[in-house]
């Protein structure tokens, strides 16, 4: 899938892949890529700035966890953040129903024998 596929969706897919609890970086990455079964390959120097700026937004906060030299920055959504993945599920719902019924159109139903005027069944 293109990368620019992504644009304009990377907040939510960032909120929604730390919904169950927090996640260091490189597991936010394989997160995303193993949801959308390896179509969506998000990169470092993408997601470090973005969690960054999700965090100064206050949808995210973040803390350092491990021991000794290992540690890692684990991010987790904020209250503000789980308002603002509930309106991008409806943003989306909303966006993929519109273009939805312009690419997959519904035909008009044939009219039947119920549907048609002036004749007796």
């Amino acid at each position: 899938m293109r990368q620019d596929a992504v644009r304009g969706h990377l907040d939510g897919l960032l909120l929604a892949v730390v919904e169950p609890g927090p996640l260091h970086g490189y597991a936010i990455i394989t997160a995303v890529q193993e949801r959308s079964s390896g179509a969506l390959e998000l990169r470092t120097g993408t997601i470090y700035p973005a969690l960054n700026r999700l965090e100064r937004l206050g949808l995210l906060q973040s803390s350092w966890e491990g021991e000794g030299q290992r540690k890692r920055r684990c991010y987790e959504l904020t209250e503000s953040g789980r308002r603002f993945l509930a309106d991008e599920r409806t943003a989306w719902r909303d966006f993929t129903a519109a273009i939805g019924s312009v690419l997959n159109p519904v035909p008009p139903a044939a009219p039947g024998r119920h549907g048609q005027r002036g004749l007796a069944t």
